[in-house]
């Protein structure tokens, strides 16, 4: 009895190894952390050996710091695509904190988490958590400088009423992961904040949270 030859292995491209390498990173990121993301770990979960992550990554630190920019950019991506709907900038402030507060976001939380910790000892880390805190800082600024030049807000420094607002963000998600509690909960406080920060109305964005926080998810 004949048996069929056996089919030729077929050898997979650098490009697809690379690609296969960095979304076990990106996975293992999400369920672990970034601290999670070690050699062994992240050959483990790409089913390869130790040494072809080595072959396809630079660094672990390159890796981590690659990793962390894919996932919390992409987080941004898709943040600015849901404030976009919003139709001005009291209504986009509260799409963002609605957003960002979900608790579908607690895993790029605890990537930041990590993130402030590792980067103290891995420069190219800190590099990558400069620009991505500079890129959501910016976003912040656009909306409430849109809402200052429509005349619903009133403040005098744009730079610094964002980075105080991000800094509200990062603090309510960072508590709120540590403590095992809903980030949802301090949503209105933290919308009631931004008001005095922009010198909006009370209730301008507070009062918004509710439908913002209903509204489609892209």
């Amino acid at each position: 009895m004949s048996t069929a030859p056996p089919r030729p292995r077929r050898r997979k491209s650098p490009e697809q190894r690379s690609d296969e390498i960095h979304a076990a990173a990106s996975d293992l990121a999400r369920e672990q952390g970034l601290a999670a993301l070690t050699l062994r770990a992240v050959a483990a979960r790409a089913g390869v050996a130790p040494g072809l992550v080595s072959h396809y990554a630079t660094s672990m630190e390159e890796l981590v710091a690659r990793t962390f920019s894919a996932l919390v950019g992409a987080e941004l991506v898709e943040v600015e695509a849901e404030v976009r709907e919003a139709s001005d900038a009291a209504a986009r402030l509260a799409r963002m904190i609605a957003a960002v507060l979900r608790n579908d976001h607690d895993d790029i939380t605890l990537v930041w988490v990590d993130a402030w910790s590792l980067g103290r000892s891995l420069p190219a880390l800190s590099v990558a958590i400069e620009e991505q805190m500079d890129a959501w800082q910016a976003c912040i600024t656009q909306i409430v400088t849109d809402g200052r030049d429509a005349g619903a807000f009133r403040f005098d420094d744009a730079a610094a009423v964002s980075w105080q607002i991000l800094a509200m963000i990062d603090g309510i998600s960072a508590h709120a992961l540590t403590r095992g509690t809903d980030a949802t909960l301090f949503a209105a406080r933290l919308a009631q904040a931004c008001e005095t920060l922009v010198g909006a109305t009370p209730g301008a964005i507070s009062d918004r949270l509710d439908g913002e926080a209903a509204a489609p998810q892209s």
